[in-house]
């Protein structure tokens, strides 16, 4: 295997596939910072590109782009209170008020650092435990899926946003929007109120930048008309050695969680990326300043996403199951050149698998060498007037929003939740819980019937089967947090008001 990785890497440097690889770097980092452009909408664009290509300079391309968007639309997120791609949803709790605070520099370095290693990671593990992770996935059944959802939503409703029952109305808010359109089952129309735009539902990217963007702006103009000298210029910072120390944990777990939640087709990084925040808040000594402006609520998100966007390739090649959306159109760039990924696809094609392996090594170093030019570039547009800036992000929100289904009703669905956004910051609602609901309401339906219809009615499933038994006991247990946290904040009081009479 190391032979084949090694030859792999080498055929990345014939000179048309580096210069695809390298092409689809660029696009990757210019398109994610741009909100409103996902990896996904990338890769869609390019398809007919890849499809005059020859099948290893085509996936090369289509790869590149994927894994350095995912990256890339921390930039935007650090800057601008804005994600450029979903992935990046967690990165605007820490890294925007780390540039209110002076720190964008700091913050933009974190985020190459950690995307890199987290990246690098995910590389190793897909290099590594394919086969072992692909079967492991394939075990999953729906009472699983169901089981792992319902306990992501759990943490992030008890961990997201400080207070329990504002968390858990976010996630039942974001469960609410999902159920919008079409009955999966029955083809019955819920909560459309006979308007026929909303019978496909409600699209995730029109609400995301709408939460973020629109309402960021709307925020912004009432502060001032111009960015702050302290945000209008910054230097890339790398971490040192001292906050690296700082960091080392936070990277590490957050890699590892983001690449097997990334590993579990249809969950991707976007659901890594809130999970690790949640987690890293969870259990961190310094966790009650998460979403004040540290750096470790960047690098938490950052790491998981890019490690989750390399699990994601795992099903893909082992099985040919897309692990996200964006690898599902890269499915079909493999099977628009004649060839079918699954468990023969390393026997039969070992050159193209290593050297696509080899290409995302790369993407990923890349990051660090090709961010930091580019972001000052990037980062010049700070210095324009606010009255430019803001109408520039919205254009780009509308854009973004109706090319992904071409639909007007998804631009009436941004400016709403643009306005529901602003008004939730300003009462300090957050955000998170509602994302990850939205996110993942469809598919915890989805797999709760499916696990019903197998038990035939029997809700002893879930309890049953060792896995999803394991999963929906840590769930419950997590619900424990928050009377844990009265009980002990309860015990501090009592003992402040014993000092005194001591």
């Amino acid at each position: 295997m190391f032979e084949d990785l090694l030859s792999g890497f080498a055929n990345v440097f014939t000179p048309i596939h580096i210069i695809m690889l390298f092409a689809g770097v660029f696009i990757g980092i210019l398109g994610g910072a741009i909100p409103g452009i996902s990896g996904t909408m990338l890769v869609v664009i390019l398809l007919p590109v890849a499809y005059g290509l020859d099948p290893i300079p085509a996936l090369l391309l289509l790869t590149a782009v994927y894994t350095t968007s995912v990256f890339s639309g921390s930039i935007s997120a650090i800057l601008f209170n804005t994600p450029g791609t979903p992935e990046a949803v967690a990165t605007v709790f820490d890294g925007y008020e780390m540039t209110k605070k002076g720190k964008a520099g700091e913050a933009l370095g974190v985020a190459i650092f950690s995307s890199a290693i987290g990246g690098l990671i995910g590389c190793l593990f897909l290099i590594l435990l394919t086969p072992v992770l692909a079967s492991f996935a394939l075990n999953f059944s729906s009472p699983e899926y169901f089981a792992l959802i319902f306990l992501a939503l759990v943490i992030v409703s008890v961990l997201g946003g400080g207070s329990f029952v504002k968390g858990m109305i976010g996630v039942l808010i974001g469960l609410l929007i999902a159920t919008v359109g079409l009955d999966s089952s029955s083809g019955v129309a819920r909560f459309t109120f006979d308007v026929t735009g909303l019978r496909s539902g409600i699209d995730f990217v029109a609400v995301i930048i709408g939460l973020f963007a629109l309402a960021e702006v709307l925020r912004k103009v009432q502060e001032d008309y111009f960015t702050k000298d302290k945000t209008a210029s910054p230097k890339t910072k790398f971490p040192g050695l001292g906050l690296l120390n700082r960091l080392k944990r936070t990277i590490g777990q957050s890699s590892l969680l983001g690449f097997f939640i990334g590993v579990l087709p249809g969950v991707g990084a976007t659901t890594a990326s809130l999970v690790s925040y949640s987690m890293s808040s969870s259990f961190a000594k310094n966790s009650k300043e998460f979403g004040t402006g540290i750096p470790e609520g960047v690098a938490a998100p950052e790491s998981a996403n890019n490690s989750a966007a390399m699990g994601a390739i795992v099903p893909l090649l082992a099985l040919g199951i897309p692990g996200s959306a964006t690898t599902a159109v890269i499915l079909g760039a493999f099977i628009m050149n004649g060839i079918q990924p699954g468990p023969l696809l390393i026997e039969q094609q070992g050159m193209l698998v290593y050297t696509i392996i080899g290409g995302l090594l790369l993407a990923n170093l890349s990051v660090i060498i090709f961010s930091k030019p580019f972001i000052r570039i990037f980062s010049y547009v700070l210095k324009a007037p606010y009255y430019i800036i803001g109408p520039m992000i919205v254009i780009f929100c509308f854009i973004g929003t109706y090319a992904v289904r071409n639909s007007m009703i998804d631009l009436v669905v941004m400016v709403i939740a643009g306005i529901v956004g602003y008004n939730l910051t300003k009462a300090k609602f957050p955000l998170a819980p509602m994302i990850l609901g939205l996110v993942l309401g469809t598919m915890i339906e989805d797999h709760f019937r499916r696990a019903l219809i197998i038990s035939g009615g029997d809700f002893s499933i879930f309890f049953t089967r060792p896995i999803s038994a394991v999963l929906l006991a840590l769930a419950f247990l997590s619900l424990l947090i928050p009377v844990f946290k009265w009980y002990r904040r309860r015990i501090m009081e009592k003992k402040d008001k014993a000092l005194p009479g001591q």
